[in-house]
């Protein structure tokens, strides 16, 4: 399994390692090597993953009716959830991490391929990638999902902030034009910051991507909805 566990130690900052892999254009076929730049921005990288989800947790839980599980069921589809999403998305690109100690777990859709620079419109060759997202998170209905998007540098920053919540907003709507419920997902853009992936350039220079999406799935149990209930 390729799945990765990200924990944040409270006294000092987490160092990891870079990781390349071959990520494949659908458009193009062209076969693309990215590297992982986590080093010295990973304490921030940390900070919004481990964080809260988008907006709080109460409203989400009641307005999406999520019903939540006993703790130990959440235990055990956690694990479900994250080596059947690591197994179904193998070869696509797509990173399949754990976050923290199952407090959530993160689908990291390739940079540079899920959309073309300057566009928030999802490559229709990754649409049976997002599919099988899809049709976790309708099989595991006791999340919150947290969808983040990012671009690289090319633009000003203001037209890559509104870029980014443009491709935050188009893998949502695509998740709930399969069936995911609309209520249980939050999107957010993070423009230009947190660049992870770089591709190395015909001249040698590494150029970041960061064309990517997030979506961080954060498993609701029953003292949740209890506790957003006032129970």
């Amino acid at each position: 399994m390729k799945t990765t566990r990200i924990f944040l130690s409270g006294t000092a900052a987490l160092a990891l390692l870079g990781t390349s892999a071959c990520v494949t254009d659908p458009n193009t076929g062209e076969r693309k090597v990215s590297r992982t730049a986590i080093g010295a921005g990973v304490g921030g990288t940390l900070g919004y993953l481990l964080g809260g989800v988008v907006g709080g947790s109460t409203a989400r839980i009641i307005g999406a009716g999520i019903g939540g599980s006993a703790g130990a069921v959440v235990g055990k589809q956690f694990d479900d959830q994250i080596r059947e999403l690591d197994e179904q998305t193998a070869g696509s690109g797509v990173d399949v991490e754990e976050i923290g100690d199952q407090d959530a777990i993160l689908v990291r859709l390739p940079d540079g391929v899920t959309f073309a620079s300057g566009s928030a419109e999802i490559n229709p060759g990754f649409y049976d990638t997002l599919n099988t997202v899809a049709d976790s998170l309708i099989q595991y209905p006791n999340s919150l999902i947290d969808v983040y998007g990012f671009t690289d540098t090319t633009g000003s920053t203001a037209l890559n902030q509104r870029l980014s919540e443009q491709r935050a907003d188009a893998v949502a709507s695509y998740l709930a034009s399969r069936g995911v419920s609309r209520a249980r997902m939050e999107t957010r853009g993070f423009g230009e910051d947190y660049d992870s992936l770089r591709i190395k350039t015909a001249d040698g220079v590494n150029e970041p991507l960061n064309r990517r999406v997030e979506i961080k799935i954060t498993p609701v149990t029953q003292d949740d909805v209890n506790a957003a209930r006032g129970n």
